[in-house]
């Protein structure tokens, strides 16, 4: 029978230790030669230290949670019927990490049922640790954190991404960049939407949107950005899977926009 009680905090102190030692393997291997494999489109890229990186993370699980439930961007789903989900990105920001461009993130999420109740995103080239217990606040290195309070558009400074099949989507998010970038301060691309959502929560962001991602991409960085006080919009979007981050009056801006452009 599954256990209904786990410790968060010792959790959480056990994840800091694993993302860590995750991420001195990564930087080891950073500008190396590395065997690199495309997946769904020419874009979409996967090397041995994604894989590698994911078994590390998938065999402390295993040692711990056996009877948990798994999503992995790498391995797939492993449904052990349990009310408890761990979803993992081993290496978010791989064509970045690739090129050597030094934002790339490792995302863990552990999720109840639907809802995410603890997350952990660590960017190890900037030696950058974000993480959040439900109810519990958001943290980077051990301070507390909080969104940006900016509610106006034109001052805000945005961040976002665009889906690997952009070539062939009408809701590529070009059209969308295109209008935004005229009515804000600024957008950045930076390639990892993990780290987009932890700079978010952070406050280096005012706001975050992109279609098409995956869970791991974005479970950990959901309740980090919660627990900071920011809003999240989670909608299916016309089939085109849309996240939108920051606070309730920036996220309820850029849905406007959103729409105004794919009507």
């Amino acid at each position: 029978m599954e256990v209904i009680y786990i410790n968060l905090e010792n959790i959480l102190q056990d994840l800091k230790k694993v993302v860590i030692k995750i991420g001195e393997y990564q930087l080891k291997n950073l500008n190396t030669d590395l065997s690199i494999k495309r997946k769904s489109s020419a874009i979409d890229l996967v090397s041995e230290i994604d894989k590698n990186s994911e078994k590390m993370i998938i065999e402390w699980i295993d040692n711990n949670f056996p009877k948990h439930n798994i999503i992995a961007e790498e391995q797939g789903s492993t449904d052990n019927d349990s009310k408890y989900t761990w979803v993992i990105d081993p290496l978010d920001g791989t064509t970045n990490y690739i090129h050597g461009f030094p934002i790339f993130s490792i995302s863990i999420a552990l999720m109840k049922e639907e809802k995410p109740i603890l997350g952990i995103i660590y960017a190890p080239y900037l030696d950058e640790l974000y993480y959040a217990i439900e109810n519990k606040g958001a943290y980077l290195n051990e301070k507390r954190v909080y969104i940006s309070n900016e509610n106006s558009l034109i001052d805000s400074l945005l961040v976002t991404g665009f889906p690997y099949d952009f070539k062939n989507n009408k809701y590529n998010n070009i059209d969308v960049f295109n209008s935004l970038i005229l009515k804000s301060q600024g957008i950045r691309r930076i390639g990892s939407a993990a780290y987009d959502l932890a700079a978010v929560a952070c406050g280096s962001f005012d706001g975050f949107w992109e279609f098409k991602l995956n869970p791991w991409d974005i479970k950990a960085g959901v309740i980090i950005v919660k627990e900071a006080g920011g809003t999240v919009i989670e909608t299916d979007f016309k089939g085109n899977g849309l996240i939108i981050a920051g606070s309730d009056e920036i996220t309820k801006k850029i849905m406007k926009e959103i729409n105004k452009v794919y009507g």
